[in-house]
């Protein structure tokens, strides 16, 4: 069975410095290697920064969820900012990289799965999988 932890972070950027140092001890302490540990911290890190990027309501800040067993951390991050519309989001050109723009895209390479759900008016969730392996 899974432990769960989960964060309510406050709609302020000094915050995800925060989150990255918990999640950091969290993946170390099921037995992440240090390269593996940087990686969650990434994706982590662009998860909580869209949730505050996004976010129309600051004030109501994000959850993040974790979910630690043995085999895996699940980390959710989730937002009220009343989601995105997926069929539009495009994958970035990487030969002509804007500001901007390319967090699913790290998130997808640093992660072992990663699942997004958002619906326009209500919000987004960023679910990331990694395997210890």
């Amino acid at each position: 069975m899974a432990d769960l932890l989960k964060l309510s972070v406050p709609g302020k950027p000094e915050y995800v410095g925060m989150v990255r140092m918990a999640i950091s001890c969290l993946a170390n302490s099921i037995g992440f290697d240090i390269e593996a540990i940087e990686d969650i911290k990434v994706a982590v890190s662009e998860a909580c920064t869209n949730a505050l990027c996004h976010s129309k309501n600051r004030a109501g800040g994000y959850e993040v969820y974790c979910e630690m067993s043995d085999d895996k951390l699940v980390v959710s991050v989730v937002d009220q900012s009343g989601g995105y519309d997926k069929n539009s989001y495009k994958e970035p050109c990487l030969d002509h990289p804007q500001e901007g723009g390319l967090g699913i895209y790290i998130i997808k390479a640093l992660m072992d799965e990663v699942d997004i759900f958002t619906e326009l008016g209500y919000g987004t969730r960023i679910r990331m999988v990694k395997y210890t392996r």
